[in-house]
């Protein structure tokens, strides 16, 4: 019984040393979670402040990259998306640091995974702006050439061409942060294919018209009065070597 009791004690006693050494962490981790929440408030007011000073929302506008947020269902100004980004990254920066703080083994090695996996994110999410701008350039100057040439699917074309990029580049992004990467690929493949298959048979179905003009000798196209002259000229001097 007093070999029980004194292994009871001695656990709690060790018990409480842990908790008693735990304590300190466990303060320094919520100080520094409330004041990296109010130095990250006072820096996203002082952003938005500078903000209004540039007229940073009217730039935006002039740059088109507020057409390019509207696109991605969001309404709100520039100048407050980029200061919730700078919120929300200064949030996070200080909750890894106060987690950080705890000393804990497990936590240390998640913290540096992430920090190791930054990078690979900050270059997806480059890879997904920039595609996502290049893929509306060229959705657009495929618009405007397919409707310059009189193509009757051109917008049906150019929103093909825009889908295509926008997996190429989402197959991009997913491939730099090393997600499920057979899967990518195999996915990408089936609506890679999709896609170019979706593209030919527009490109069939339009191109009939055309095929039907080329092989009747260019029937339905407008004819200048000198072709016609020059053909009935033709004509007649086929018919005086006849007879």
């Amino acid at each position: 019984m007093d070999n029980f009791m004194e292994l009871l004690l001695h656990s709690l006693r060790a018990f409480g040393i842990t908790i008693l050494q735990f304590v300190p962490n466990l303060l320094a981790m919520l100080i520094i979670f409330i004041a990296g929440y109010l130095f990250s408030r006072l820096i996203k007011l002082l952003f938005l402040r500078v903000f209004r000073i540039i007229n940073f929302d009217s730039w935006c506008d002039k740059a088109g990259l507020t057409a390019i947020i509207r696109k991605g269902d969001i309404w709100s100004k520039p100048s407050d998306v980029f200061g919730g980004l700078i919120y929300w990254f200064l949030i996070i920066l200080f909750l890894v640091i106060g987690l950080s703080a705890l000393r804990l083994q497990t936590i240390d090695n998640l913290i540096s995974q992430f920090f190791l996996y930054i990078p690979r994110a900050f270059s997806a999410l480059v890879i997904l702006i920039a595609g996502y701008i290049f893929a509306g350039f060229i959705s657009r100057a495929v618009l405007i050439t397919a409707v310059n040439s009189g193509y009757h699917y051109a917008k049906i074309l150019a929103e093909a061409v825009r889908l295509l990029l926008i997996v190429l580049i989402l197959a991009m992004a997913l491939e730099q942060l090393r997600i499920a990467p057979g899967i990518v690929i195999a996915a990408f493949s089936i609506v890679f294919g999709g896609i170019i298959l979706a593209l030919a048979i527009a490109f069939g179905v339009g191109g009939i018209d055309a095929a039907k003009r080329i092989i009747n000798g260019g029937e339905g196209r407008p004819v200048s009065p000198e072709s016609k002259d020059k053909k009935k000229n033709n004509e007649k001097e086929r018919d005086a070597e006849y007879f």
